[in-house]
């Protein structure tokens, strides 16, 4: 390999060790968790927004009064914690999140369709709780 690949295979290696020196565990939200799929990468359900949410931290996302949010995964909540889904919002405002996924209170949003009836339960991950 010439220096130049070297010098790219390196810095590619430096990018990718930075970038994950950058996220952040956070404390879980819940142990378990409802999805569609076994990698809870398809849509349970759409939703509104009910009312304005601004994120707590890394893990969730801003809510628009009004605006649609694709629903990917509904935590099951331990006994006195709150309930939370994860999702990806749309709409006209807040366009640089639109396609992030992150947690939200669930009673901020209206389910208004339901895609996926047959859901899975699977426990969390701690890779379900990181922020970049």
């Amino acid at each position: 390999m010439d220096k130049l690949g070297c010098l790219i295979v390196l810095a590619v290696s430096f990018g990718l060790l930075h970038q994950a020196a950058h996220t952040v565990r956070m404390e879980k939200l819940a142990d378990r968790k409802i999805c569609a799929d076994k990698y809870c990468s398809y849509v349970i359900s759409v939703a509104e927004a009910l009312e304005d949410y601004i994120a707590s931290d890394c893990r969730f996302i801003n809510l628009k009064k009004g605006q649609t949010i694709y629903v990917y995964s509904k935590l099951k909540p331990v006994e006195g914690a709150g309930v939370f889904w994860s999702g990806s919002v749309y709409g006209d405002r807040y366009m640089d999140q639109m396609g992030v996924i992150g947690y939200f209170p669930y009673n901020h949003v209206n389910e208004t369709q339901i895609f996926e009836k047959k859901t899975i339960e699977m426990p969390t991950t701690d890779m379900d709780f990181f922020c970049d």
